[in-house]
This record gives structure tokens, C-alpha cells and sequence, in this order.
């Protein structure tokens, strides 16, 4: 089992930067990807980023690249988002994500463990 905690979440006003952590619980985190995935209000949870077990690897969607970096710690058993240049359409609930296979995927259904969600809100 792996619990997962987001935090870091807040108000912030159109092109400012907000960073985003997820702790994991569990001896064997480097094991995971790690996604973050977000649902604005009435839409469907979309992907945002995945990042390798190594952190060797990332992926994006194309929403967010140039803008947003995915990155872990697997020492501190946390994954984080650093979102920058924010857009009042990146406003929703942001979730952290882990899946114990290899493939960065932004299938939702492929993720094993989720936690609870962090409200982000950009103001324009």
C-alpha cells in the first residue's frame, strides 16, 4: 500500500508560480511512477506530467510543457510539480499519482494509488 499527500496548493494570480508536493508512504517509492493529473470543475481528471522510479524520465501534456516541471526525491519519498506562468485554465483539484509499473502512461485507470487532491486557483 502507498499513501499519498499533496500539498502546496493556493490562490494565485495569472502568470505567477506555485509548487506542488506529493509524500508517499512506503519503503519502495523509487519502484513507482509518479503522475499529476488535475479535474477542473465539470471536466474529467486530464493528465499533466509522469516521471520515472530514476527520475530519468518525463512526459507532459501538451498543455503544460515549457511551463510546468515534474521532478522527485526519492530520498524524501516526495514527487513535486513547479508550476509556472500559470493560466486561469490551469484553476483545478491537482492529484498525485502512483503506478508500480514502467511506462509513463497518462491512462488514470493504469495508477495504482491516488491522494486527495490540492485546489489550485489562478485568478486572472
Amino acid at each position: 500500500q502507498v499513501q499519498l499527500v499533496e500539498s502546496g496548493g493556493g490562490l494565485v494570480q495569472a502568470g505567477g508560480s506555485l509548487r506542488l508536493s506529493c509524500a508517499a508512504s512506503g519503503r519502495t517509492f523509487r519502484s513507482y511512477v509518479m503522475g499529476w493529473f488535475r479535474q477542473a470543475p465539470g471536466q474529467e481528471r486530464d493528465f499533466v506530467a509522469a516521471i520515472s522510479g530514476s527520475a530519468g524520465a518525463a512526459r507532459y501534456a501538451d498543455s503544460v510543457k515549457g511551463r510546468f516541471t515534474i521532478s522527485r526525491d526519492n530520498a524524501k519519498n516526495t514527487v513535486y510539480l513547479q508550476m509556472n506562468s500559470l493560466k486561469p485554465e490551469d484553476t483545478a483539484v491537482y492529484y498525485c499519482a502512483a503506478d508500480d509499473g514502467v511506462l509513463l502512461t497518462t491512462r488514470q485507470m493504469v495508477y495504482d494509488y491516488w491522494g486527495q487532491g490540492t485546489q489550485v486557483t489562478v485568478s486572472s
